[in-house]
Formats: C-alpha cells, structure tokens, sequence
C-alpha cells in the first residue's frame, strides 16, 4: 500500500532472520533488517543486534511504522533514529510492554474484532494515505513454482494440503482427528491427493496421518523450505490447518480454507477474508481462553469436540462446490 502511494519510495522491512524468505525478491522492498528472536542471553545475539541497529540508523529514515507494538520492536524503532516514529493503539499492538511511550504519533485505535491486517492498516491514517487491498501478496517464484509443478502433477487429481502443527499443544488438532479426516474423504472423493506441510518436528503427526492412507499421502514435513511451503500451497484445492503461520499464508493466497481454532480468538487472528472456514467450540465457556496449556476438566475438549465428521462434511461441500464450477466452466 505504502509503495503505491508512494511509488519512488524506498522500503526496508525488519524482519526476524527465519521469516526473511516471505520477503526476499519482493518488488516493492528495498531491503531487509534482520533479527534473530532466541539467543538473546549469548553475546553473538547482541553483536547481530546491534549491526542491525547501526544499519537502520545508517539508512537514516524518514519515516519508522511499528506494526508489532511490543518492547522489542519499538525499542528498535526508537534507536533506529528515523524522522517520525509512528505506532499503533490496540491492546494486541502498542499498548502492551509499554510500547507507546517510544512513538512521536499514534495511529487512530482500531474498533474492538477489527483483523489483525486491517488493524496493521490503521498506521497509514496518520500519513493521510487511504487503504486499498487490491495488490497481490506472494507473487510466485518462477524457478521454485515449476519444481513444485513437477512434483505434483506427477499425481492425477487435486490435492488437499494439511497443516497439523502448531507452537502451542492447545491448537493441535489430534493427529488421530487429521488420519480420520483423510479415511473419511478418501472414500467419497476418489481424487484427493493429501500432502502435510510443516516442521520437522510435525514428522510424528504427519507419520499419523499418513498411515491412514498411504498411497495417497506425501509427507512434507520437514522437507520444504519456506517459499517451496507456498508454493505447495497454491496449488491447493483445500487446506485443512490448525491455527499456525502457515494458514495465514494460504488465506493471502486465497485458497479454499477450514481453520480449525481451539484457544485464540479468530475475531482478531483468523485467517482473513474468510472468517467462515473457522471451525471453533464456542459452546464451550472456557473458549476462548488463550492459555498455551489447557486447565479445563475436559483436556483439549475445544479441539476434540470438532469431529472429523464436521471437518469432512465442510470439506465435502468445498469440494464438490469445486466439482460443480468445473462443470459449468465445461458447459
């Protein structure tokens, strides 16, 4: 948006170092800043820290846009000694840590629900500039985007992407859920390829879910790198995911989507423009609770209480709804 408004502009991102794929080769980007978020105790992390420190400062900017609204970052933004220090007023961004007392001007508050990217959003109303969603986010990688090609169209049919992990146990789907789900669909859509995207660490859920249809899963745990991740993405007819990274990519790629929450509250993180492929057990009174370890007497009862049937029979609607657009497009 900032480079639309301002075409001759020049924008650097800071940005932690494992993340930086998302934005390496982006158009409107002059540069990246990178951080590392662990090893804060060790004296290397502090040397790296403060060669970005010094290069922000050397760019000397105009203008610095705190879009996290935590100590970290507008620490950072202060010291970065840019024109204007600009940062949000929200209870997720800028009004936690103390984060304000660092900024020259604050954005308007964003009303209580607003998601997260139109919050994000509201830092450009103190520079007057007017919102405009109309610009793809994630263009594809020639190179990246043809290997990914290759590999699947070596399998007939469409494919169903999953994404089974996440950072907290609480937003963990159980594997045995996922294997279910992929039995389930297998039966009534002779077509579906599934392949399960995440960590390294995933390997175990993605193990899980493999058995229970071998000869149509590819697991990718562990296996892609993050801009091949996207890749495999956009080629999805259907991501099943827990609420994870990964899911907030396959949004801004627009894919067909089922979001499965458990403890966060998808008012403010679900995945946007599509608030409804959230699947939440919202009957329950501990939901949302934003606990990264469940207390309830019920352990993990808002994810257990999605069945894979609710999941299947989203999925099915989704899929036959895709089977009914080809027909017409033939037609």
């Amino acid at each position: 948006m900032l480079k639309k408004h301002w075409p001759q502009s020049e924008i650097y991102w800071w940005i932690e170092a494992g993340l930086a794929p998302l934005l390496e080769e982006d158009l409107d980007l002059a540069g990246l800043i990178l951080f590392h978020r662990k090893g804060w105790d060790g004296i290397p992390w502090w040397r790296a820290m403060w060669t970005s420190i010094r290069e922000a400062r050397e760019k000397r900017f105009d203008l610095v846009l705190d879009l996290q609204g935590l100590s970290r970052s507008a620490i950072f933004g202060w010291l970065a000694n840019g024109g204007t220090f600009i940062g949000l007023d929200n209870l997720r961004e800028g009004n936690r840590e103390g984060a304000q007392i660092f900024y020259d001007r604050i954005a308007p508050r964003s009303p209580p629900g607003t998601p997260a990217p139109e919050r994000y959003a509201a830092i450009l109303q103190p520079l007057g500039l007017s919102v405009d969603w109309n610009f793809e986010w994630l263009p594809a990688r020639t190179k990246i985007a043809e290997t990914v090609r290759q590999r699947v169209e070596k399998r007939s049919g469409r494919w169903v992407m999953l994404l089974p992990g996440a950072r907290w146990e609480t937003k963990r789907w159980p594997a045995e859920f996922f294997a279910e789900t992929v039995r389930k669909l297998s039966e009534t859509h002779c077509d579906l390829n599934f392949a399960i995207l995440g960590a390294a660490s995933d390997k175990p859920i993605a193990e899980v879910i493999c058995a229970a249809k071998p000869e149509s899963c590819l697991d990718l745990t562990g296996g892609t790198s993050l801009t091949e991740m996207i890749e495999w993405l956009r080629f999805a007819s259907l991501v099943i995911s827990n609420d994870t990274g990964p899911l907030h990519v396959a949004a801004a790629l627009r894919r067909p989507l089922i979001a499965i929450y458990g403890p966060s509250d998808p008012t403010y993180t679900g995945p946007y423009g599509q608030a409804g492929a959230v699947l939440q057990a919202t009957h329950l009174e501990c939901v949302p609770c934003m606990e990264r370890t469940c207390a309830f007497h019920e352990r993990l009862a808002c994810l257990r209480s999605i069945t894979p049937a609710q999941v299947c029979g989203r999925s099915s609607a989704i899929l036959a709804g895709q089977n009914i657009a080809s027909s017409l497009t033939v037609a």
